[in-house]
C-alpha cells in the first residue's frame, strides 16, 4: 500500500497550502512512503527481537 499523489496533495492542502503542484505532491508522497517503510522495517525488527509476532504501538514508538 502507497500513498498516493492524491492523498499527498490533500495533506498539503489541509496543512494550509492554497495550490499544490503535480511534482510537489509526487515528492510529497514519495517522502512519505519513505519515511513509512522506514519506520514500519524498524518496528518489524523490534517486535522479532521481543520474540512476537504482532507489533504493537510501543515498537511503532521506538521505532520513530
Amino acid at each position: 500500500m502507497k500513498i498516493t499523489k492524491a492523498t499527498a496533495k490533500r495533506i498539503l492542502k489541509e496543512a494550509g497550502a492554497i495550490r499544490v503542484s503535480d511534482p510537489a505532491a509526487s515528492e510529497f508522497a514519495r517522502t512519505l512512503n519513505n519515511f513509512a517503510y522506514s519506520i514500519a522495517g524498524k518496528a518489524a525488527k523490534l517486535c522479532a527481537h521481543a520474540k512476537r509476532k504482532t507489533v504493537e504501538k510501543s515498537d511503532i514508538e521506538l521505532a520513530k
